[in-house]
């Protein structure tokens, strides 16, 4: 047992299969996690004990647990409250996500057929592993959706995440996005903002993001827009506090408009800027489809 009380920091790294989790186990590594990739969810209680009896040598701790049948929610859970009642370990589970059609076309370019269909298509996997993980989803205190992201930009989220997992900072991320491309799939929030007048209509305007200043000042000149912000505000700094309270490490808000370009990334920038000022979190403002329709 840890004779120092300092609490050890183990890290589930879990989720959709071809979503990602080797580059998220590969960049706690570069952190200096201990890591061991496709542990048997059994196993973990006899891995804490192990952690336990290092005297703080073994501090940092990275798991990737993969779905391997139907026994892993058992055992996974069973261990997961194993860990709650040891105050010397803290426990985090990343789940790592993409869309359908990505994971097809990652399995595609791979030629590895889907652990939940070896002889079937990976879409008819894909969807039995999303059913059967979705409570596990659920109880994570951090979801990526990698289905837009690098593996360069993946690292930079996980990296931004744990660089420092002693600091007890709320992660605020804040994404705009258009509604006709999707919902983000890892938003914990959801603000729709087409009720705003639209820059698109603007010849002037139009061609530029809500990043743009004169954008900006468009969004933001408008009665209905400050009244919004002001009662949003209120809302997101009664929230935040009672998450982080009860154990979350991160929120993720979506902020959509209809094309992601003008609206919503004007209110981001805001957010960020607003949100920001807490030395209680740290705020990271995306804008996933503000630049789409250049391509």
């Amino acid at each position: 047992m840890d004779t120092t009380g300092a609490t050890a920091k183990l890290v589930i790294i879990t989720g959709m299969s071809g979503a990602g989790k080797t580059i998220a186990v590969q960049s706690l590594e570069d952190l200096g996690f201990f890591c061991v990739d496709n542990l048997p969810p059994v196993l973990i209680p006899k891995f804490a004990e192990l952690i336990e009896q290092s005297n703080g040598k073994i501090g940092k701790i990275a798991l990737v647990i993969d779905l391997r049948g139907r026994e892993f929610f058992t055992a996974l859970s069973e261990s997961l409250h194993f860990i709650q009642n040891h105050s010397t370990i803290s426990c985090e589970i990343v789940f790592l996500d993409a869309r359908d059609d990505v994971l097809v076309q990652r399995y595609k370019e791979s030629r590895r057929r889907h652990p939940l269909a070896p002889d079937g298509m990976p879409l008819e996997g894909i969807e039995l592993e999303r059913r059967m993980l979705q409570d596990l989803k659920g109880s994570a205190s951090l979801v990526i959706d990698t289905s837009t992201l690098k593996p360069a930009h993946l690292k930079e989220q996980i990296i931004s995440r744990f660089v420092n997992v002693e600091q007890n900072a709320m992660s605020v991320n804040v994404i705009s996005f258009g509604f006709k491309y999707g919902i983000p799939i890892d938003a914990d929030l959801i603000y729709d903002v087409r009720f705003l007048p639209n820059p698109h209509y603007i010849d002037q305007l139009r061609p530029h993001t809500g990043q743009n200043p004169d954008v900006y000042d468009y969004v933001m000149k408008w009665p209905e827009t400050q009244q919004f912000l002001t009662k949003l505000l209120d809302m997101l700094q009664f929230l935040i506090p009672l998450y982080h309270k009860e154990g979350k490490s991160q929120v993720v808000i979506g902020i959509g408009c209809t094309g992601g370009k003008h609206r919503s990334v004007a209110i981001s920038e805001y957010l960020g800027r607003m949100l920001g000022s807490s030395d209680t979190e740290r705020v990271r403002v995306t804008h996933r489809d503000a630049d789409r329709d250049k391509h």
